[in-house]
């Protein structure tokens, strides 16, 4: 299939662009969560009131944006339209991509595609958020190494074991993502894309 940026753009159901994040991202409907969406019944988890439950992701476009993309998952042309629409942003330059400032994975095969678009994309590093750890560890393939996946704690104040994974906690008291500290962006740090940094503690938000 001949693409343009158009064509894939709609095919995928565009992308996101949180004002926290260096370059563009990726969402779907965090009440689409198959782990997230149980442990957000749950005081002291992680996602129990889900910074993408309320604010701006409650957007009427937001959300239809999100279920767009949702949808656009089960299209034979997925991993080739985001790949072109990735590396057509992307131009020349490295970036930094996010999967999932909303949602999670929905399967095995999601993570199998997202890996293809990884492998398509090997100029922009990729982080990888999940509270689907089985997915993530179930999978044989090779991990590509512009790709980052890190398994999230699911209570508050706790790690999780990554099992040669990176990981990620979220802490009521303590953090080492300095975003907080910066407006809530990110800024220069790229520690969430950065495999060799083992754990990344986000505060309460």
């Amino acid at each position: 299939m001949l693409w343009t940026r158009k064509k894939a753009w709609n095919l995928v159901g565009g992308l996101s662009k949180p004002g926290k994040m260096p370059w563009w991202s990726y969402s779907i409907p965090a009440v689409n969560c198959k782990t997230g969406s149980k442990l957000a019944k749950i005081p002291g988890t992680v996602c129990y009131k889900c910074y993408a439950l309320k604010g701006s992701y409650n957007f009427p476009d937001v959300i239809n944006a999100m279920e767009r993309r949702l949808a656009s998952l089960r299209d034979p042309h997925w991993v080739d339209a985001m790949a072109f629409l990735l590396n057509d942003l992307a131009g020349k330059k490295p970036r930094h991509f996010r999967w999932f400032d909303s949602g999670d994975l929905q399967n095995p095969s999601h993570l199998h595609k997202i890996v293809k678009v990884c492998r398509k994309t090997p100029t922009i590093q990729h982080w990888l958020p999940t509270k689907e750890k089985k997915i993530v560890l179930d999978y044989t393939g090779d991990i590509p190494d512009n790709l980052t996946i890190r398994i999230s704690a699911y209570h508050l104040d706790t790690t999780i074991k990554g099992e040669g994974f990176a990981t990620s906690s979220v802490s009521t008291t303590t953090r080492t993502c300095p975003a907080y500290d910066n407006d809530g962006k990110c800024g220069t740090c790229r520690k969430c894309w950065d495999p060799s940094v083992l754990n990344v503690t986000y505060p309460l938000h």
